[in-house]
């Protein structure tokens, strides 16, 4: 899918986008700061193979409080620098419009995105489910820059994670991607993505989408650097697809899932990647490793 400006959440707000286990509550439903930002949680580590449903986003015996939305009955829009919200549920979209914000524990039906208008904030979200139960929403689970997303699960999304900037870190999370008609399904991608870009050990699970482009699709001539390591992905028309970096593109001990592809497994600029350990596997339906079929080579 192609970053335009788009009437998102609601014909009513508008969204500008670029083309184990602990419990806890929410103290303020009001979205004001509840605690140290980026404080731990009981469950920094959960995945002892590949992220999984069972090991990702909200994490069992948390106890939710539902947040009022704020803005347009449509999302809840955080306004307050330095705001923590812990163990809640957002029926709706969540808008970050304000510095330095963490999310944890938490559910959101919607996306959650940092743009308003040309400005963008910083945030973090750990343990936390992204995307409805049902249905699927063709707009991306998390965007778009100087985000740090760790055991997220993002679910109902044709698009998982964006990477529209500097300093995206993405680590131990799950995406399951669905599709609408005429949509180009990822799993990541960019547009004028920049600097610092890390992927690693994340699950991308793209065969339930019809309308796909790929679980890996990095081609923005806007990236500088980005490191692609240790990650468990399968379908896509080509699975890794990585161009037009101008600086260093790591991709390295990544495993593909043999034959779930539509077209090929790889389609990327290989004489620029540092390419090396990535191979092509067979798993169980728990995202478990059966066999190594044998390496991957790079193609393109």
């Amino acid at each position: 899918m192609r970053w335009v400006s788009l009437l998102a959440v609601t014909s009513t707000v508008i969204v500008t986008f670029l083309t184990g286990c602990t419990s806890s509550s929410a103290k303020s439903p009001a979205g004001k700061p509840t605690g140290t930002p980026g404080a731990p949680t009981g469950a920094a580590v959960r995945c002892l193979g590949y992220p999984t449903p069972a090991c990702t986003g909200v994490p069992p015996g948390v106890r939710l409080t539902t947040l009022a939305l704020n803005e347009d009955n449509a999302a809840y829009r955080v306004k307050t620098p330095g705001t923590v919200l812990d163990g809640v549920h957002i029926p709706g979209d969540l808008l970050i419009h304000a510095p330095n914000v963490t999310v944890r524990n938490s559910r959101i039906d919607g996306l959650v995105i940092n743009a308003d208008g040309p400005r963008s904030f910083r945030f973090t979200i750990t343990d936390s489910t992204i995307g409805p139960a049902k249905g699927c929403q063709t707009l991306p689970g998390i965007g778009q820059d100087k985000y740090t997303a760790r055991r997220v699960h993002i679910r109902g999304h044709g698009d998982g994670f964006r990477a529209s900037g500097d300093d995206v870190v993405i680590q131990d999370s799950y995406v399951d991607l669905c599709s609408n008609p005429g949509d180009h399904s990822d799993g990541i991608q960019t547009y004028n993505t920049g600097r610092g870009l890390v992927f690693d050990h994340n699950t991308v699970d793209q065969r339930h989408a019809k309308d796909i482009t790929a679980p890996i699709f990095l081609v923005d001539e806007q990236i500088v650097d980005a490191v692609i390591t240790n990650n468990l992905i399968m379908g896509g028309t080509y699975s890794i697809q990585l161009r037009n970096g101008r600086g260093k593109l790591i991709m390295r001990g990544n495993k593909l899932v043999d034959k779930s592809w539509v077209y090929g497994p790889v389609d990327s600029e290989c004489k620029a990647i540092d390419w090396a350990d990535n191979s092509l596997v067979t798993i169980d339906d728990r995202y478990r490793v059966t066999s190594t079929v044998g390496p991957l080579a790079c193609v393109g």
